[in-house]
This record gives structure tokens, C-alpha cells and sequence, in this order.
């Protein structure tokens, strides 16, 4: 197959896999349909917040298993199994709304498994949009993650016009749709070998001698000869002797080298820490700058994963006491408003923090502004996100006419794709790129913990002003009051990830300094 055939069916798999990721954010659709399947199912906001708890924990906790398998079946085995996953827990709901009845724990189950699907199906798509673009892979991953962060309002803003007020068809869209985007996908999403890249050894770190260099150069261009004489017929997978070089099992964060004469194609770049450190797994949890960055992670993600889970709560609450001639139709139409609104400002977020980019340095728009021209830490962007974070906390405690809800569901969700588009390069830059996927697996546990201990508090208070109807059914006609006292646990929680924020920064920046004195008195001695 020529170089051209080759990047067109790139392009190809790479639309496939944004499609894909387009199927896997709609855990954070669910304040578009959680409220109206509480009550017709007669759940307790309590119960009805442990649901959606649920498919939080699959999506997060899922990240280290799913990394593992990713790398060692592939990327495409992970699609298919995320489309199974995805039709299993959102079938199972649609049904159990139509019946108006269901089991609790069964449900949790169902909303896990959407979790496990969206997050299977997802690192797939990711892995081979890095794997097929290594000179762009920033650009490649980045619509990835923008179709991940838009998938909530893809699908409320689809049922909206197609489906208004039918929560139980809003289900059956999100079985069919979901997983028949991710099956379809399967098809053509293919790693298409690059033979001049090479992945990067474990053994990195030490510098190749003379006779390495030149035996890994020789067979570098023999691997480019081999792939220049291989045809490869449309869908057809590649040889193993090209996918030595970039397959399916590589690391997302394999470095691309040039095979040109002359070149070491495994010398790492050492300039910057991110390379010159390999922490790994549980070799993390001994360092202190791993346990900050947890508690950070956790303080600020539960914060935003309780709105996200409860903002159609909110408007509920709000316009029942604002107008209590409202209809149940009027109201769902507002809650897939705000779930758009948030998913749109979690897009924005992670457009201007920043994204993984080819140059093996995580820095985007926010955190390349940051380090390269202001000379400043990474770490600014969790200030950032605590701050907006905080004032979203202060509008949602403020605010009592549903007409400026919108002002909460923005921020809250500017803050959320803040949080998460700057943080893997904090990660990365802390522990080192090539072990990555598994380190990001260790640190998004955290939300596990919060968001769980986030949601079923507000649940708690929920439910305590609310009123039981002589047909089971529970509603809240207290406006503010229903919730207000969960934002005050929110907005504790943001002053201190803030505080964390700030000194982890000056803990940081203090112990880099006494690395880089320690390393040029090294190399003095030498």
C-alpha cells in the first residue's frame, strides 16, 4: 500500500475511533434521565444518586485493568467489549423503566457497566488515534477527547428533538446508540504501521553504545525497506515483522524517533524531568508529590461529579418553587439544557488547559502558555480549577431563579474539563511518560472515593426536605434549601484543594531545585 493509501486509511480508523469516543462520555448525560427514572421508578435521591454513582466507579476504576488489557490484546478486542458493556447496562435500564420497577442494586450493576463499557471503548479509540499519528498525536487524541466531552451534549441535544420528554426511548438511544457506534466503529478502526518510529525499551535510561546504535539504525532501515515493499490490501492487518516497530501493543507514549544514519533512535530526550524519570505503579506511593496530587484529584472531581450527577436535580428543585405551574415536560427540556450547557463548558475547559502533544511534553493551550512563556508550574492550572471551581460553588449557593442556573451548570463544567485536560501532564511530568497509562489508572481511583462520599451526601440532603406522595413518588418544592446545605461540604472542599494546590507547587518547585543542584554537582564530580 502506498504512503497515501496508507494516510487515508488513517484518516479512516482515525474518524472511526472519534466516532467511537463520541459513544463513551455519556455517563455525564445522566442528569438528563436520572431524575425522571427516580421517580417513576420511586427511588429516594439517595438511591437515585448511588446509580449514578455507579457509572462513575465503572468509568474511573476501570482505568488500570483497561490500560493493561488495551496493551496487551490491542486496541480493537477493548471495542467490542465496551459496545457489549454499553448495550448491558443501558438496555437493561430502558427496561426496567418501562416496567416502573426495578431492584437497586441490579441497577447500579447496569449503571456500572455503562461505566466499564464507555472506559474500555474509549482507551481504544485513544490508543489508536496516538499509535496511528505519532508525528500529530497531540492533534489526533485531541479530537478524541473533545468528542468525549461532547458526547453528553450530543445525545441530550438528540433527544431533545427527537425523543422530548420520553425517557424511556432516551434510554433505548443511548443502548442502541451507543453500542451500535462502537460495534460499527470495530470495523475500521486499524493501527496502520509507521516503520520509522520505534517504541522506547524500559532500559531507556542508559545510553546505546557505539555497536547498538549502529545495529539499531541498520535494522531501522531495514524495517522502512520491508515496509516500503509491503502492500497491505484495505482492512488488512499489518505483518508482524512492520508492527515490531509500532502495533497495536505499543505504548501510547512510545516515542517517535527517525531512523535516519547517524541518529539514536532509543537516546531519550533528557532535558526535560518527564524523561528523565520512570516512577511507576506502586513505587508511587511512597512519594509524597503522588499522594498531593490524589488528594487533589479527589477533592475537586467530587465536587464537579456532584453537580454533573445533580444538576437536573438542582432545576427541578428550583423551578418548582420559582413556578409550581410548570410541566414535568418544561422541566426535563431545562435538565438536558444544563447537561448540554456542562458538556460544552467541559469541552471548553479541556481546550484551553491543555492536552497531550507529540513532543512528549503534556502542554496545551492553558499549560504551554504557563510553563514556556510564563516560565510558571504546571500546578497553576489545579489553582485555575480550584478558583473556578469555588465560584461555582458560590453561584449554586446563590443562585434561586432557575432562569440563571445556567451560570452553575457553565462553570461547573469549565472547571471539570480544566481539571482533567491539565492534569495527565502533571502526572507525566511528576513520574515520567513511560509509564503513564498505568500511573493516570492509580490517580483516577481518587474520584472513585469522592465522588461516591459527594453524591450520596447530596442525596442525604435531598431527600431530607423532600416529600413523599401518596403514589411513592418524591419531590422537593423547597427551591435552594433542598440542596444548599451539600454546597456547603463543596465549596469546604474546594477552599482546601486550593490550599493543597498552592503548596504542593511550592513543594514541588522546592524539590526540583534540590534535583537539578544535586545532579550539576554530580556532573562536576564526574
Amino acid at each position: 500500500m502506498s504512503e497515501k493509501s496508507l494516510n487515508r486509511a488513517r484518516w479512516v480508523s482515525s474518524v472511526a475511533a472519534t466516532c467511537i469516543s463520541l459513544a463513551c462520555g455519556t455517563n455525564y448525560v445522566y442528569s438528563a434521565w436520572g431524575p425522571q427514572f427516580g421517580a417513576r421508578l420511586k427511588l429516594s435521591s439517595t438511591e437515585q444518586n448511588l446509580i449514578g454513582a455507579f457509572g462513575n466507579l465503572g468509568m474511573y476504576a476501570m482505568g488500570i485493568p483497561v490500560g493493561m488489557f488495551v496493551d496487551t490484546k490491542g486496541p480493537r478486542p477493548a471495542v467490542i467489549f465496551g459496545a457489549i458493556m454499553l448495550a448491558a447496562g443501558y438496555f437493561p435500564l430502558h427496561q426496567a423503566y418501562d416496567a416502573g420497577s426495578g431492584s437497586v442494586p441490579l441497577l447500579c450493576i447496569y449503571s456500572l457497566f455503562t461505566g466499564f463499557g464507555g472506559c474500555a471503548a474509549f482507551n481504544a479509540a485513544m490508543k489508536t488515534s496516538a499509535l496511528n499519528w505519532p508525528h500529530h498525536r497531540g492533534t489526533a487524541t485531541g479530537f478524541n477527547l473533545a468528542a468525549f466531552g461532547l458526547s453528553a451534549f450530543f445525545f441530550s441535544t438528540l433527544a431533545q428533538y427527537a425523543l422530548p420528554g420520553n425517557t424511556g426511548d432516551f434510554l433505548m438511544l443511548l443502548s442502541v446508540g451507543t453500542s451500535g457506534i462502537a460495534f460499527i466503529g470495530f470495523f475500521f478502526l486499524r493501527v496502520y504501521p509507521h516503520p520509522h518510529y520505534s517504541a522506547v525499551s524500559t532500559n531507556s535510561g542508559r545510553r546505546l553504545s557505539d555497536s547498538q546504535r549502529l545495529h539499531r539504525t541498520r535494522s531501522a532501515e531495514e524495517g522502512k525497506h520491508k515496509a516500503d515493499q509491503t502492500v497491505l490490501e484495505p482492512g488488512e492487518d499489518a505483518p508482524e515483522s512492520l508492527l515490531v516497530v509500532s502495533d497495536e501493543t505499543s505504548s501510547l507514549l512510545s516515542t517517535t524517533t527517525s531512523s535516519s544514519p547517524g541518529d539514536a533512535p532509543e537516546e531519550p530526550i533528557v532535558k526535560d524531568h518527564a524523561h528523565r524519570v520512570d516512577i511507576r505503579g506502586f513505587k508511587m506511593l511512597v512519594q509524597v508529590e503522588f499522594w498531593l496530587q490524589w488528594a487533589i484529584m479527589g477533592l475537586l472531581t467530587g465536587v464537579g461529579l456532584m453537580t454533573i450527577n445533580n444538576i437536573g436535580n438542582d432545576a427541578a428543585a428550583l423551578w418548582l418553587h420559582y413556578d409550581d405551574s410548570v410541566s414535568n415536560d418544561f422541566i426535563a427540556k431545562s435538565q438536558a439544557m444544563h447537561v448540554s450547557i456542562l458538556s460544552l463548558g467541559s469541552f471548553t475547559g479541556r481546550l484551553l488547559s491543555g492536552k497531550y502533544t507529540c513532543s512528549s511534553q503534556l502542554s496545551g493551550i492553558g499549560s504551554d502558555f504557563l510553563v514556556k512563556v510564563l516560565h510558571a508550574s504546571r500546578y497553576w492550572c489545579l489553582s485555575i480549577a480550584s478558583l473556578i471551581f469555588l465560584l461555582s460553588q458560590f453561584f449554586a449557593l446563590s443562585i434561586e431563579n432557575p432562569n440563571y442556573l445556567a451560570f452553575v451548570s457553565s462553570s461547573t463544567g469549565l472547571a471539570y474539563g480544566f481539571l482533567f485536560g491539565c492534569f495527565p501532564s502533571i502526572v507525566a511530568e511528576a513520574f515520567g511518560v513511560h509509564g503513564f497509562s498505568t500511573n493516570w489508572g492509580f490517580m483516577t481511583l481518587s474520584p472513585v472515593v469522592s465522588g461516591n462520599v459527594f453524591n450520596v451526601f447530596y442525596g442525604t440532603v435531598f431527600d431530607a426536605h423532600s416529600i413523599v406522595k401518596p403514589d411513592g413518588s418524591r419531590e422537593c418544592t423547597e427551591g435552594l434549601a433542598c440542596y444548599k446545605a451539600a454546597y456547603y461540604i463543596t465549596i469546604t472542599s474546594c477552599l482546601i484543594g486550593l490550599a493543597v494546590s498552592l503548596w504542593t507547587m511550592w513543594y514541588v518547585t522546592k524539590k526540583r531545585k534540590e534535583e537539578d543542584r544535586q545532579r550539576e554537582f554530580e556532573e562536576r564530580e564526574a
